[in-house]
C-alpha cells in the first residue's frame, strides 16, 4: 500500500553532489567563445565571481529554513508559513517555471551533445521551429534520456543520490586534468590583459552577472529535498552554502584553465569555447574531456531539477493545492511517483520545441529563480518576526546579509523584464511567454482559492508542533488550518 512519506536514503555525500552537480551545467563550457568576446575573460570570470557571491547571499536564507523546516518542497512550504497559501502559490511558480524552463531545453540539448561526437545524428529527417532545426533522431534520442533519468528518480533517491555522486566524482576528475594541464601548460600572458580596450572592466563584469545566475541556480534543490536527507538538519544548511562555493569554484578554476592555454582574444572567435580552445593549443583528447565535462553537467542539472520538480509537486499535493493523487508515494522506492510521471509529462511537453524556441523558457526561468531567491529571503524575515526562538542549526548571527542577498536578487529581476535595455528579455517573445505564465500562475490560484490547505499534510505533525510552541501571538490555530 501506497504511504505519504518520503524515505530518508539521501547521506551527505549524495546531498553534496545533488547540489553541487546539479549547479553545475552544460552550456558555460561551450559558451565561453561568446561570452569572451561580449565582456572579455575578466568579464565571464570575475563577473561569475560575483554572481557567485550573490547566489550565497540569498542561499543563507534557504540553508537557515531548511535546517528549521526539513519538510519536501522547501520554498513552498516556508511560503506558506510565512504568507499562507498566496506564499505557497508563489513559491512553486517562481521555482516550478524556472526548473520546467531548464528541464525542458534539456531534452533535445542532450542529443546535440552527442551529435558533437556522432555527426551522423545532426543529419536525416528534421523540422524547423524558431528558426532552429530539429532533427528527428536528435529528439528520438532526447526523450530516451529523458526517460533514463525518469526512470533513475523513480527507483529512489537513494540510487539517484549514488549515480549523481558517480558523475560528480568524474566532473571533479576530469575538471583536475583540465586544470592541471592549463596552467601547467598555458600562460598567465593569454589571460592578462583579461579585457580588450573597448571592454570597461567593471560594468563588463556586472553585465555578466544575469546570465551568470543561471548558471548558478540548483542547489535550491536541497532545501527542496531536505525530508529525504538522513543526517542532522544543520548540515543540511551548511551543504546549502558549500554546493554554491564547491560549484563556483568549479566553474571559474576551469574556465580560467581555458584562458590560460589559449590567448582568450582567440577563443572568442571559435564556436565551442573551452573545447575548441584545448584542441586549437595541441590537445584534443583534453578539447574531448572539455565535451564529456558539458555531457556530464548536463546530466547532473537533469537529476537534480528532476527530482526537485517533483517534491515541489509533492508539497502542493500535500497541501491539497493540486490532486491529492500526486502525493502518493511508493511502498518501495519510496518516491512521489505520480508526481515524478507529471514532470516528465510536462517537460516532453516542451522539450520537442528544440534549442531555437527553449532558449527564451531559459531567459523567463532565470527571470523566476532570481524571484525566488529573493522571495526566499523575504519569508526568512516573516518567519523570523513571527518565531523569534525557533531554530534549526543553522542560524545566521545578522539578517543583513541574507536580506542583502535577496534584494539583489530582486534588483537583477527586476532589471530583466525592464523593456528596452541590453539585460532586458527579448521582445516580444519572452514577454509573452512571462506574461503567460503569469495568466497561468492568476488562474491557478483563482481556481484553488475556495479549496482549504491542509496544513498539517503539508507541513507535517513535527513542524505544526514546533510552530504551535513558538508562536508569539498564539493565533497558529487559527491562521493555520
Amino acid at each position: 500500500m501506497a504511504s505519504n512519506n518520503v524515505k530518508k536514503s539521501v547521506g551527505t555525500i549524495s546531498l553534496i553532489s545533488l547540489g553541487a552537480g546539479g549547479t553545475i551545467g552544460s552550456g558555460w563550457i561551450y559558451t565561453n567563445s561568446q561570452f569572451f568576446h561580449e565582456y572579455g575573460a575578466g568579464g565571464e570570470i570575475f563577473g561569475l565571481a560575483l554572481a557567485m557571491l550573490v547566489a550565497i547571499l540569498a542561499s543563507l536564507s534557504f540553508a537557515e529554513l531548511s535546517t528549521m523546516f526539513t519538510r519536501s518542497g522547501g520554498e513552498i512550504v516556508y511560503g506558506y508559513i510565512a504568507f499562507k497559501k498566496p506564499g505557497a502559490v508563489f513559491a512553486a511558480w517562481t521555482l516550478l517555471g524556472g526548473y520546467l524552463s531548464a528541464l525542458g531545453f534539456y531534452v533535445t540539448a542532450s542529443s546535440l551533445l552527442i551529435s558533437q561526437i556522432i555527426p551522423a545524428i545532426a543529419i536525416g529527417p528534421a523540422y524547423t521551429f524558431a528558426g532552429v532545426k530539429v532533427h528527428y533522431l536528435e529528439l528520438v534520442i532526447g526523450i530516451g534520456i529523458t526517460f533514463i533519468i525518469f526512470v533513475i528518480n523513480y527507483l529512489g533517491a537513494s540510487l539517484t543520490g549514488r549515480i549523481q555522486s558517480l558523475l560528480v566524482i568524474g566532473l571533479v576528475v576530469l575538471g583536475a586534468i583540465l586544470v592541471a594541464v592549463g596552467f601547467g601548460k598555458g600562460s598567465l600572458h593569454n589571460f592578462w590583459p583579461a579585457f580588450t580596450n573597448n571592454q570597461a572592466p567593471l560594468p563588463s563584469m556586472i553585465r555578466f552577472i544575469l546570465p551568470a545566475m543561471t548558471f548558478m541556480t540548483g542547489w535550491e534543490a536541497i532545501a527542496t529535498m531536505a525530508e529525504e536527507a538522513k543526517m542532522p538538519a544543520r548540515k543540511i544548511g551548511l551543504i546549502v552554502v558549500a554546493s554554491i562555493v564547491l560549484a563556483g569554484g568549479y566553474y571559474i578554476l576551469v574556465l580560467l584553465s581555458s584562458a590560460f592555454i589559449w590567448p582568450w582574444q582567440a577563443t572568442a572567435k571559435l564556436q565551442m569555447g573551452t573545447i575548441d580552445a584545448f584542441t586549437a593549443a595541441g590537445f584534443p583528447i583534453l578539447g574531448t574531456i572539455a565535451l564529456i565535462i558539458s555531457a556530464l553537467g548536463l546530466l547532473t542539472s537533469f537529476l537534480n531539477l528532476f527530482s526537485a520538480s517533483s517534491r515541489l509537486i509533492l508539497s502542493l499535493a500535500r497541501g491539497h493545492m493540486l490532486p491529492k493523487s500526486l502525493a502518493v508515494i511508493h511502498p518501495r522506492y519510496g518516491t512521489p511517483t505520480n508526481a515524478l510521471w507529471v514532470v516528465l509529462a510536462l517537460i516532453l511537453s516542451i522539450g520537442w520545441l528544440g534549442k531555437g524556441a527553449l532558449v527564451y523558457f531559459l531567459d523567463m526561468g532565470g527571470f523566476l529563480i532570481a524571484l525566488a531567491w529573493a522571495f526566499s529571503a523575504l519569508c526568512l524575515l516573516k518567519i523570523r518576526q513571527r518565531y523569534p526562538q525557533l531554530t534549526g542549526g543553522f542560524r545566521n548571527k545578522y539578517l543583513l546579509l541574507p536580506m542583502l542577498g535577496g534584494l539583489a536578487s530582486l534588483g537583477i529581476a527586476l532589471i530583466t523584464v525592464f523593456p528596452g535595455t541590453s539585460y532586458s528579455l527579448i521582445w516580444p517573445y519572452e514577454y509573452v511567454l512571462l506574461f503567460a505564465w503569469i495568466i497561468l500562475g492568476i488562474f491557478s490560484y483563482t481556481w484553488g482559492r475556495k479549496i482549504p490547505v491542509t496544513a498539517t499534510d503539508l507541513l507535517g505533525n513535527e513542524i505544526m508542533q514546533d510552530l504551535k510552541t513558538h508562536d508569539v501571538k498564539n493565533s497558529l490555530n487559527h491562521e493555520l488550518k
